[in-house]
């Protein structure tokens, strides 16, 4: 499981246009949104930077992964 630090994400639109933007790329990936901590933890097959980069695409910043 990698974890994202997205600090722009704070709403449950967020975490559902995050999770797509995810998923449209690896469905069959597991995603999970924290809003408190505005962290997103995804167990994919994509790399770290596919899924950074879906995260930047759906229109959030993406910060340095956060610590798991």
């Amino acid at each position: 499981m990698t974890n994202f630090n997205v600090p722009g994400m704070s709403c449950g639109h967020c975490t559902a246009a995050i999770e797509k933007a995810i998923k449209a790329i690896d469905p069959t990936a597991t995603v999970s949104c924290e809003l408190p901590t505005h962290t997103v933890s995804v167990e994919s097959f994509l790399s770290e930077r596919a899924v950074s980069e879906a995260i930047r695409d759906a229109g959030y910043e993406v910060a340095a992964p956060a610590a798991t």
